[in-house]
């Protein structure tokens, strides 16, 4: 049998196996690499795969909501949507003049990942009281993640079967003082009355509260009130709030300036390049 020798004995590697030691530092160490794991997972899941899935939903709906525009129009009255049909479109200027999506009856799980959602029990575009719309802010085509970028008198503009409708972002928080200055360079005199110390001064063009404040999307984003004729034509728009998290909600609201009659072969200014 072959001997090492001192040197070699000396060199050799030593096997014996050292006891384990736990460790309260390395174990929270250990668990924040697992949690840091995760929440990358489900950011790259939120940012990227559901914006894929999104966008293919939102193909779907485009198409089909321009068979819709291009098909039969009823003369005795507006196409009623069923749920999870496209029925409308959203242009918002301020993001670029590729920023449309279709507009789905709904607000289902499935429905927000096909497109913005419309509040199936508020009014439709152009009518007195509220048309609300909600989508998610980040993930699922996020189409909603700059709302926070809007200023007063910034147009949004809906689209329908018959219809150009472009709503005006209303004044931010402020005195009647600020927010009738700021109304009067987009509203009529009559409505910037009523937005700035009227029925309206309590309503912003955006704020910031909770998903319980179900008022934002009554017929009078303000009131505990049934849907009236002299109601102003709003819309308002729904997002989580802040980004990554649904703890909130960030709501825009804006009222009616102009309606168009497409047969007109007119568009709105705002979307006249």
């Amino acid at each position: 049998m072959t001997r090492l020798t001192h040197r070699e004995a000396g060199n050799a590697i030593n096997y014996t196996a050292k006891p384990f030691k736990w460790s309260f530092s390395g174990a929270v160490a250990e668990l924040l690499l697992i949690a840091a794991f995760v929440l990358v997972n489900i950011f790259v899941y939120e940012s990227y795969w559901t914006n894929i899935a999104s966008g293919k939903e939102q193909n779907v709906k485009e198409e089909q909501v321009e068979t819709l525009f291009s098909g039969y129009k009823n003369p005795r009255g507006a196409h009623i949507p069923a749920l999870g049909e496209a029925f409308a479109k959203i242009y918002i200027p301020s993001f670029g003049t590729d920023f449309s999506f279709a507009i789905v009856e709904g607000t289902s799980d499935e429905d927000l990942l096909a497109g913005p959602g419309h509040y199936d029990n508020t009014q439709m575009p152009g009518e007195s009281g509220n048309f609300a719309v909600a989508r998610h802010r980040v993930g699922k085509g996020s189409p909603f993640n700059d709302l926070g970028k809007l200023n007063t008198c910034d147009s949004i503009v809906i689209e329908t079967q018959t219809n150009w409708y472009t709503y005006k972002i209303l004044p931010m928080a402020g005195d009647a003082s600020s927010r009738q200055q700021a109304a009067s360079q987009c509203l009529t005199p009559a409505v910037s009355s009523r937005v700035s110390n009227g029925d309206y001064s309590d309503v912003e063009g955006r704020h910031i509260t909770t998903p319980d404040h179900y008022e934002v999307v009554n017929p009078h984003p303000s009131l505990d009130a049934p849907l009236s004729p002299d109601m102003l034509p709003v819309l308002t728009l729904t997002t989580c709030h802040p980004q990554f998290s649904n703890a909130e909600r960030m709501v825009i609201h804006a009222v009616l300036t102009e309606s168009l009659d497409k047969s007109s072969g007119q568009i709105p200014k705002s979307l006249q390049s």
